[in-house]
């Protein structure tokens, strides 16, 4: 009964525990120099949305870019033949991104190149267009095409992200909001409202359903929700915890924490038939789940006197221990090629718990982050970036690190409490 306890007070925790775009606030200069100039706008009232702007921040948040400031450049090309490579080159710009908007609030077209001053050629020169509201997928899309074109990795900046925001109005009125937004915490979109708390929400790999506990029966239940239509299905409601459900790499299978049976452990569910498998038998606290594979399973138990991660073959039932450095590492997520591990760490001899990453293969251990408390960390598809929750001035709020640690962000937004962000697949 005491880990029972243990893990209800681990799991309330995290209930205890924007429309603006993300802010940079620290980075390094160990980037590629790159230069987006303005977009050229012949309209007579400024455009609601910077294309140019939106697309340098994606850049630079990846931590693998290091954007001109604009009051540096010597001038403003609007198209590829305006773009003298001296200039740029006296500037150190590799990279020179300029483009120019056209059309009416109806309807946009941005037509842009990417060009490269070493070289002294256009690499890339394309168009996008989109109605107003659009403006911030334009931007989004562009900066993923010219991500991709430079660096060979598929662009992140168009997907989504969910979190949960609490609003306190008095000691016992606090309102939690399901919400959904752009990666940089841009346009959110409320999904779901509730009086009572709301945890884990995560993305089904088809970006078309989401799951989630909620505790809006008076205890926790898992439920799927079709984000299109707000169509809910309720999973699991069984007595004591169902926690952490977590989505198989084919849509098909949640994983979750249940403790019908007495002990926390982890189960597996078929979506379509319902059975569900039981993957853990512990006496220890198992929790946390997330599918390596589809065959596999890693999730964080204190079997071996302390949170540690584990991971647990499907069809050989074979349990091995993954983290051996620090004394806590939990709630683990994987990098879309399955290389990186990224965790909740909290090294030996400090009290408090940041996010790391460590390499599967090498084993080799990296401390991300330096704000203190930090929790429920979620990985962008392309491996580039991740978000975490943590606490400032004591309230929670989402933070974006890029994965080689040179870039950090806070992610503003109007609501006064965030937790438990997850990060979106690529999405259709």
């Amino acid at each position: 009964m005491h880990m029972l306890a243990a893990f209800t007070v681990l799991l309330m925790s995290q209930v205890v525990l924007a429309q603006q775009a993300i802010e940079i606030t620290r980075g390094t200069d160990k980037a590629t120099p790159i230069a987006v100039v303005p977009f050229g706008w012949q309209g007579s009232a400024p455009l609601p949305e910077d294309l140019a702007q939106i697309t340098s921040n994606n850049l630079r948040n990846t931590g693998m870019f290091a954007p001109l400031a604009r009051e540096n450049m010597l001038s403003y090309p609007t198209q590829a033949s305006e773009v003298f490579a001296r200039d740029w080159r006296m500037l150190g710009a590799e990279y020179v991104v300029v483009g120019r908007i056209s059309g009416t609030a109806e309807r946009y077209e941005a037509q842009y190149s990417l060009y490269s001053v070493i070289r002294e050629e256009v690499l890339l020169s394309k168009t996008v267009s989109g109605t107003q509201a659009q403006l911030r997928d334009m931007a989004h899309h562009l900066s993923d095409e010219i991500f991709e074109h430079i660096t060979g990795i598929k662009g992140a900046f168009s997907t989504k992200i969910l979190y949960v925001a609490a609003e306190r109005f008095s000691a016992d009125n606090t309102r939690f909001t399901l919400q959904r937004a752009d990666y940089d915490g841009a346009r959110t979109v409320t999904l779901l409202q509730s009086r009572e708390p709301i945890l884990t929400p995560s993305y089904a790999p088809d970006g078309q359903r989401i799951s989630y506990v909620s505790f809006e029966s008076g205890r926790p239940e898992i439920f799927v929700h079709y984000v299109a239509t707000g169509r809910r299905e309720r999973i699991t409601s069984f007595e004591g915890l169902n926690g952490a459900p977590a989505w198989s790499p084919d849509g098909q299978r949640l994983a979750f924490v249940l403790s019908r049976d007495g002990n926390p452990e982890i189960y597996t569910m078929d979506l379509n038939s319902k059975q569900m498998r039981r993957v853990t038998n512990h006496f220890a606290i198992d929790t946390e789940p997330f599918w390596m594979d589809n065959n596999t399973i890693v999730f964080t138990s204190d079997r071996g006197g302390r949170p540690q991660i584990y991971k647990q073959d499907l069809n050989s039932g074979v349990t091995e221990r993954l983290t051996f450095v620090g004394n806590y590492n939990a709630n683990a997520k994987l990098s879309a090629d399955g290389r990186t591990m990224v965790m909740v760490h909290r090294q030996d001899g400090y009290r408090n718990f940041h996010i790391a990453t460590q390499d599967l293969k090498r084993g080799n251990l990296r401390v991300l982050t330096e704000t203190s408390l930090d929790e429920s960390p979620t990985v962008a598809p392309n491996g580039t970036m991740l978000i975490y929750a943590t606490r400032q001035q004591g309230r929670g709020v989402l933070m974006l690190v890029s994965t080689n640690g040179r870039v950090r962000s806070e992610i503003p937004t109007q609501y006064t409490d965030l937790r438990v962000p997850s990060w979106s697949p690529y999405l259709p």
